[in-house]
């Protein structure tokens, strides 16, 4: 999904291009000029509704340029398959790589779009096989097709999971091969590493186990975890920037406390990498 000014009373986002990438980024546009920390993810990074998300906050804080390349339900894919943005974030002299769920990749079962990842594009003949009695063609997003697959047979669904889980691992370990340097490895979302969840109701990022991301920690500088503290999430849309129609999403996404929290935590984290202090 790309996100623009979506009339009276929505916030600006001001889409903007890098380089030779086809993907609009969250503006106004960087110079990336000496150096800069890149930030890479979902719609948390991007900050919708949020007038200064984390990656924002976190330049005033270390006082260095941060490059917002996060995307509204991006997956691995999306970078993937931009090479010209992976090439601008691999000069960053640190990167934020954030948790995204594992149902937004093309995998063995089914195909997604490049860009906007969670949109389903078709089932491979695996796929077909595995459940025949479902018509595929029915399906735009992913998330929909999952939740029935599942009602059809949870065994089968379990296959998928499965696959979905052995891809994202594979893609993340490709993506941080080609990133390199000091990239660290952010969980931010409003809830606690989940132990083996599969539901495919369940919250963002979708499928992402502690496990996982231990495979993980080896190939990062670091692992940083941020789950909103009570009294941020009590503060619900308070500082959140929709109109009407954008309300209900804005209800389900973290609010500017939750933002300040991660920000305040990569600080930590992120000022020795960069040589910077807080400011």
């Amino acid at each position: 999904m790309t996100c623009h000014s979506g009339g009276p009373g929505a916030l600006e986002y001001y889409p903007c291009r890098y380089g030779n990438s086809r993907v609009l980024f969250r503006g106004p546009r960087s110079q990336m000029e000496g150096d800069f920390i890149a930030f890479l993810g979902g719609i948390e990074t991007y900050g919708r509704f949020i007038a200064k998300p984390y990656p924002e906050l976190l330049e005033r804080l270390l006082s260095v340029e941060c490059v917002n390349f996060g995307v509204v339900n991006a997956g691995v894919d999306l970078y993937l398959n931009d090479p010209a943005a992976l090439d601008l974030a691999g000069g960053a002299s640190a990167k934020v790589l954030q948790v995204m769920g594992a149902q937004n990749l093309s995998n063995r079962f089914y195909m997604v779009h490049p860009r906007r990842n969670d949109r389903f594009l078709r089932a491979s003949e695996q796929l077909e096989t595995l459940y025949p009695e479902v018509d595929f063609t029915e399906f735009h997003f992913n998330r929909h097709m999952l939740v029935r697959l599942r009602e059809v047979c949870e065994t089968r669904y379990q296959d998928v999971v499965k696959e979905l889980r052995n891809a994202w691992i594979a893609r993340m370990k490709h993506i941080l091969t080609i990133i390199r340097g000091k990239v660290v490895l952010l969980w931010f979302a409003d809830h606690e590493v989940d132990g083996d969840g599969t539901s495919p109701n369940a919250r963002d990022p979708l499928f992402v186990t502690r496990d996982m991301i231990e495979t993980l920690r080896p190939r990062v500088a670091a692992v940083v975890e941020v789950v909103p503290s009570e009294e941020a999430v009590m503060q619900g849309t308070m500082g959140m920037v929709f109109n009407d129609f954008e309300a209900c999403a804005a209800a389900e996404l973290m609010g500017p406390a939750a933002h300040a929290e991660a920000a305040d935590a990569l600080a930590e984290v992120l000022g020795p990498m960069v040589g910077r202090g807080l400011a």
